[in-house]
């Protein structure tokens, strides 16, 4: 078989895995929301679990993608895309674990009164779904623009982070007996919007790739 075909075969399930990594990501931050909304203490450990299985796919990934480096010599273009593998791979297992840290505060706070702040956390980890959908399609369709349209989405989050902390540190001056929860609240809505940073990471990288250049997005 002709040495290109097999490496664009290659590479062609490498893509695949890629997607079905993405996904499995957006399906537990999809679940840990749920798990929070619900107040469901049974689904947030379902999100805590399926973590190994996202570092599994990590790693399958990388080695697959460290072997066409090593066996194929892989010209520019392909090189730029290999890179861009590694990149995509190491954001999303960032992004599987701050599902996991939704997941934990929806079973701290199970059976308590709902906070209002908790909207704020909905609306992040919905854009969050949002981003990894739209950031992985640019990378297969290999479109810069709409890898910047996708990194764009990072606002939502950042604005959503900022008014949660606003009403939790006014939550806190009035009620301290809350104080615990609140942190906690805090916490999560750090992480959820660091998880917008890692799939800004990852257009970025989908820039680089397509256009060769690197670019900052959303600074």
């Amino acid at each position: 078989m002709n040495i290109r075909l097999i490496f664009s075969e290659e590479l062609d399930r490498l893509r695949y895995d890629i997607l079905t990594m993405a996904s499995r990501v957006e399906e537990d931050l999809g679940k840990a929301l749920a798990a929070l909304r619900n107040n469901d203490k049974i689904l947030a450990k379902e999100v805590r679990k399926g973590d190994d299985l996202i570092n599994a796919m990590q790693l399958k990934i990388e080695e697959d993608a460290a072997a066409l480096i090593a066996t194929q010599q892989p010209v520019a273009g392909d090189m730029r895309e290999l890179v861009t593998v590694f990149k995509i791979t190491a954001n999303l297992e960032r992004a599987g674990d701050h599902a996991v840290h939704l997941a934990k505060t929806a079973a701290k706070l199970a059976g308590n009164a709902p906070f209002r702040q908790e909207e704020h956390l909905e609306l992040m980890a919905k854009t969050g779904q949002a981003m990894i959908r739209a950031a992985v399609s640019a990378y297969l369709a290999k479109d810069a623009g709409a890898a910047r349209k996708a990194a764009a989405m990072d606002d939502t989050i950042d604005a959503e982070h900022r008014a949660l902390t606003e009403e939790t540190l006014r939550l806190m001056k009035e009620h301290p007996e809350l104080i615990k929860k609140a942190v906690r609240l805090l916490n999560t809505s750090g992480y959820l919007e660091r998880l917008g940073d890692h799939i800004t990471n990852i257009c970025e990288a989908v820039v680089y790739m397509v256009e060769s250049k690197h670019e900052e997005l959303n600074e």
